[in-house]
This record gives C-alpha cells, structure tokens and sequence, in this order.
C-alpha cells in the first residue's frame, strides 16, 4: 500500500519535473537596428534543438517579426554526429534569418546576403 501511494505521488509531480526539465533558455543579440530575443524551448542538455523563438524587433521602425527555427552546428568527422555550435536559422517563406554564435544577424533572401549586422548578446 505504501509502495502505491508513492507511485500515485510520483505521477502526480510527473509534469513538474518534465516542466523543470524543458525550461527554456533565452538570449538577446542588440545590434545596431535590431533587438533579437532567441528562446530555445528544448529540455536542458539537448544539443539539436528543432523548437526556437526568434522574436526580433526594428529599432528604427518599431516593427517585429516572430518565427520558429533551429539550432546549427558544423559536423563531426562522421558527417552526421553535432559538433561545435554556430548558431540559429529562421525561415519566413524566401529569407532565412541566421544569428551565429559570434553575433552576427545574417538575412538572406534566397542565396543572397541582404543584411549583416553584428551585435553584443546578452543573456
């Protein structure tokens, strides 16, 4: 009986602890014309992480954008293994929007680079 109502206790603090474990971490890049806030919502420890908010905002025209991207890493030697961070992509139809690890706000409209900003992250 005893063995039981532990169980029951366990369950019942299941959520909270699956809850502790996927708090998300956040960031902000500022750069010159723009205030970005990445918020990674994978559990800690994860090193893919395929759910990211990228909310960023105009400092010029006060307009902002939300999307949802990833996490970008180079590859270890076997092709497929994650190895050293590089940052975040975000797509919005025909641009991605790229943040690296070294600052920088990179936005493409296809192949082509249309903004480059560097900026200070924050976190």
């Amino acid at each position: 009986m005893l063995i039981l109502k532990r169980f029951a206790v366990l369950l019942a603090l299941l959520p909270v602890i699956t809850f502790w474990n996927q708090v998300a971490s956040a960031e902000t890049l500022k750069t010159k014309n723009f205030n970005i806030k990445i918020t990674r919502n994978c559990p800690e420890g994860y090193v893919n992480c395929n759910n990211v908010k990228y909310f960023g905002k105009n400092l010029r025209t006060g307009k902002s954008i939300s999307l949802t991207g990833k996490t970008i890493h180079s590859t270890a030697t076997d092709g497929v293994t994650p190895a050293r961070f590089l940052g975040y992509d975000f797509r919005n139809n025909n641009y991605l929007y790229r943040v690296t690890a070294d600052g920088f706000l990179l936005v493409y409209q296809g192949k082509k680079i249309i903004l480059k900003e560097q900026g200070i992250f924050t976190y």
